[in-house]
């Protein structure tokens, strides 16, 4: 069983105990305040294997997004990198988690209201390292649309759309931990992972027909 199945079967199982178990669930969830003021640093990895029960499709879409790339970064990773690249996969997974919560850390550490669940961060990491490994292979898709786009592409719309959402909208979604995830995937996949840089500017320079 791969790593990526580890992790939804571990997320789907944690996510329904939780919403049965109110102590549960808010002792799991991303509170910034609490985390400052104390120091439950492990709230910044906890929330990422929980779901609110009142949006199961958040539940869904992330662990579908999960099994579409995850399973694609870890084959790469472990047929590049052996045993080594099981590590360097829940490194991206885990350290989205945590980078992905450190805005919302800073804006809302005196904040006691302010709570977040759910696995977004973590799941950009990984989408973001599948593109930096595949910038130009295949295509990615959108719901609801007939037509793919290149993953590349995708990933910029992607940051472009957060960043402007995370300014402009109030709609209860955390657009800055979809943001800081997938940079910090990948920005870890080029910089640390063995051959991604060059294989990332090769693509890139084949693609422009330099």
């Amino acid at each position: 069983m791969s790593i990526t199945l580890i992790i939804i079967i571990i997320t789907v199982i944690v996510s329904f105990s939780a919403n049965s178990n109110t102590q549960l669930y808010h002792k799991l969830l991303f509170n910034p305040y609490l985390v400052y003021n104390n120091k439950e640093w492990y709230r910044l990895f906890t929330h990422a294997f929980i779901h609110d029960k009142q949006n199961i499709f958040h539940l869904i879409f992330n662990m579908y997004v999960l099994y579409s790339f995850g399973e694609i970064v870890e084959t790469i990773l472990i047929n590049e990198m052996g045993t080594m690249g099981i590590v360097y996969y829940l490194f991206i997974y885990i350290g989205g988690m945590a980078v992905a919560s450190l805005p919302a850390l800073a804006r809302h550490k005196n904040n006691y209201g302010y709570n977040s669940v759910g696995a977004s961060g973590a799941v950009s990491a990984v989408l973001f390292a599948a593109i930096a490994f595949m910038p130009f292979t295949g295509g990615i898709g959108i719901i609801f649309l007939p037509f793919t786009i290149n993953p590349l592409l995708f990933g910029v719309l992607y940051l472009a759309y957060e960043i402007y959402m995370d300014k402009k909208s109030n709609d209860n979604v955390a657009h800055d931990a979809h943001t800081w995830g997938a940079v910090f995937g990948f920005l870890f996949t080029l910089i640390f992972v063995p051959g991604a840089f060059m294989n990332f500017i090769g693509q890139l320079m084949n693609a422009l027909n330099f």
